[in-house]
């Protein structure tokens, strides 16, 4: 008798788990294809999760329901973001061999919160506290392409050469930023230090709005570009992880790409 409503619990899990940073919206035939449930149990769960809020029914798709987003707010903001960033960069730099860390906007630049170093003993310096211009680097990248306000002001400004490769051009920032964001992630190579090559992907908080970039950073002899590309997945990957878990979410214009 204790066995069925565990089997339904279950059910719900796999039906919720269907639902990612990458697919918000799902339809009937999505999520039977994703859990492997029987047709019927699937009809009939969507229904009772639809009618007890935890999905929102939107013409012929679901998404997740404002229940659930209420419940999941305290647990995220209980937290330490400090606490739930840790592990995802740990997990990042094991994956990748690569020193991964977390920057974010502080008065017109960008600094490191968080980082989880590379074994490897040829590696790119950083460390928490560190400070760096928002108009070189991936991560700056990154934060510039969803701080509009931020753009302009630091293409209102001269944009000071670090190396051959920095872009000083106020339009050509913009161009690059508008194409990071249309691809949702920065590669760049030697923009802040020759021979040093950067991966960022943006995380995002309950509204939407950005709360930094996860970054992956190295010398070029182990990262050159083509190698950057091959990361990319995990980047992204690591940034919707720590997003999910802090209870955000993309801006709807990601959301729906």
């Amino acid at each position: 008798m204790n066995e069925q409503p565990l089997l339904v619990l279950g059910k719900i899990a796999a039906i919720l788990d269907a639902f990612t940073l990458s697919e918000p919206t799902r339809t009937a035939p999505a999520i039977r294809a994703a859990t492997g449930l029987p047709t019927s149990t699937t009809h009939r769960l969507l229904a009772n999760l639809v009618e007890y809020g935890f999905l929102e029914r939107i013409d012929d798709a679901y998404r997740i329901g404002a229940r659930l987003a209420y419940w999941a707010g305290p647990a995220a903001r209980s937290r330490d973001f400090a606490e739930l960033l840790s592990p995802q960069l740990k997990a990042l730099r094991d994956e990748l061999g690569e020193t991964a860390c977390f920057f974010r906007a502080e008065q017109g630049k960008r600094v490191c919160i968080a980082v989880a170093e590379t074994p490897h003993g040829l590696k790119q310096e950083m460390y928490v506290g560190k400070i760096q211009p928002l108009h070189v680097g991936s991560s700056g990248r990154v934060i510039l392409a969803w701080s509009e306000a931020l753009l302009d002001e630091i293409t209102s400004s001269p944009l000071p050469a670090l190396t051959g490769a920095t872009i000083t051009d106020p339009d050509q920032l913009r161009r690059a930023v508008a194409e990071t964001r249309a691809a949702g992630y920065a590669i760049t190579v030697g923009e802040r230090l020759e021979a040093a090559s950067g991966l960022a992907a943006p995380v995002f908080d309950s509204h939407g709005a950005l709360v930094g970039a996860m970054t992956v950073m190295g010398p070029t002899l182990r990262m050159p570009r083509e190698v950057c590309e091959s990361m990319v997945d995990a980047v992204i990957n690591a940034a919707d992880n720590l997003t999910a878990t802090m209870g955000g979410r993309k801006p709807a214009a990601e959301a729906v790409r």
